[in-house]
């Protein structure tokens, strides 16, 4: 398998630390508010290559963390009238609400900052007893002119960073590209005490303090947002490394960014969604199926009419799976015919080509294709007449391949049959008040799912193709 190195700026072949085993970190959410569609991206993703490599046979441990102690939670618990403890506990429960909606299986672990205090106070200890960190009044920085590395992640020099950086007359720090690692304790917040006194972690540190603890000084993937890069990952690395004296992750994994209608989102546009909003109009498995739609390094663009698309495709996989069920429950026949042998040795193609898409760097999108393709042979080569033994090994491969993207897992036809019987009265409609052009869009669309309408004397009926 081959990822894209973010660190590197290469496609680089796949080799764990531990044979047969992969240790990977995900940025998690900060749990303040119902995680927007941007933060879904690399949720998704990031569930996506988890599940490949247990596919593929590694035992996975997959941390993603919540963020439980930030500024943007202490305004939220004042202006809910609520404990920041309430608040985070609120949120992250909402966060399962949505992530299991979109088919995201729960981490190996889930830590809270609020529970590794221990853990971070440690880490900064021993950063500051290595001279990479120091103490100005309760507050402690991290001195990025002391961590030779500094910039690698992002390909930026110290120079060009110090240039860049806003310098505000009233700052401490001895530098303005310096961090803060332990914040001096502010009335009205929560507050540990430490050796610096009542305060509370800085943003950057909890990352390397979780993952040291659940998963050790060297990780092999860690991933997240395009956003995330810098400063997050860089000051992550010069915290884990400066601390440790280790590399902290072989494989850097990041997604690209998400625009709106063809424009970044922002509240300040008015074009920032979260999950929930678009619960609202559609199944979130649909999101899941568009974000995998593209690869994951490219930009997505994200409107109604890209959804409605994902939405078909996604109905085209449910109605294949709905009628190899059909089929196997009508067959007569229990074992395959000799030529029904050669087609069931052939289906292995689409399981290569699957993996091959998959295996050059999560390529979600070939992937797909190849179910698509796979689908297209079940539905030439299946009918009634057919065996329980073909019918049996192409919904086995079918369920093989999508289970592996998280797609088309539902048992249940209801919700398949309740949307074709509303685009029928839809179309109904249409047709009395002379809309033809839209009663033919229908009629096209059902066919695109796989789905024969028959205008008979008693009525519309439908059939899968």
């Amino acid at each position: 398998m081959k990822l894209y190195n973010t660190l590197t700026q290469q496609k680089e072949t796949f080799v764990p630390i531990e044979e047969g085993k992969v240790k990977m970190y995900s940025c998690g959410p900060t749990v303040y508010n119902y995680f927007h569609i941007g933060n879904a991206r690399p949720f998704i993703v990031f569930d996506t290559l988890r599940r490949f490599l247990e596919y593929q046979g590694y035992q996975v441990t997959f941390i993603q963390n919540f963020t439980d102690v930030d500024d943007k939670i202490i305004k939220r618990s004042l202006e809910e009238g609520i404990s920041p403890q309430e608040v985070s506990e609120k949120y992250i429960e909402e966060y399962f609400k949505d992530a299991d909606a979109l088919l995201i299986k729960r981490a190996t672990a889930h830590p809270k900052v609020s529970e590794h205090i221990e853990e971070i106070i440690r880490m900064i200890k021993t950063l500051e007893e290595k001279g990479l960190a120091y103490n100005i009044d309760g507050n402690v920085y991290y001195s990025v002119e002391h961590f030779a590395d500094y910039g690698k992640l992002s390909k930026q020099s110290l120079e060009d960073l110090k240039a860049g950086a806003r310098v505000d007359v009233s700052d401490e720090k001895k530098s303005p590209l310096d961090f803060a690692l332990w914040k001096k304790k502010k009335d009205g917040e929560p507050y540990w005490e430490s050796p610096w006194g009542q305060g509370r972690p800085g943003w950057h540190i909890e990352c390397s303090a979780m993952s040291k603890k659940h998963l050790g000084d060297t990780i092999d993937i860690h991933g997240g947002g395009q956003d995330l890069i810098f400063p997050h990952h860089e000051n992550e690395i010069a915290q884990s490394e400066g601390c440790c004296g280790k590399p902290f992750a072989n494989y850097w994994l990041h997604n690209g960014y998400i625009n709106i209608n063809n424009e970044k989102m922002s509240k300040s546009k008015g074009n920032f969604f979260t999950v929930r909003d678009i619960a609202k109009h559609f199944d979130l498995e649909v999101v899941r199926m568009f974000m995998l739609m593209a690869h994951y390094r490219s930009p997505v663009n994200f409107s109604d009419e890209l959804l409605k698309q994902a939405e078909t495709a996604l109905d085209r996989l449910y109605t294949a799976k709905y009628q190899l069920d059909y089929l196997l429950e009508n067959s007569a026949l229990e074992t395959a015919s000799a030529d029904e042998k050669i087609w069931i040795d052939s289906l292995s193609q689409y399981r290569h080509s699957f993996i091959n898409a998959m295996e050059d760097d999560l390529n979600t999108a070939d992937a797909i294709a190849s179910i698509f393709e796979l689908v297209r042979n079940l539905n030439s080569n299946l009918s009634e007449s057919s065996s329980k033994e073909a019918i049996m090994a192409g919904k086995k491969l079918f369920a093989e391949l999508t289970d592996v993207l998280g797609l088309a897992v539902k048992e249940k036809e209801s919700k398949l049959e309740e949307n074709i019987e509303s685009l029928i009265a839809e179309r109904q409609a249409a047709r009395k008040n002379k809309d033809f052009k839209r009663a033919d869009e229908i009629r096209d669309q059902l066919l695109a799912q796989g789905i024969i309408l028959e205008d008979t004397r008693e009525g519309v009926k439908w059939k899968r193709a």
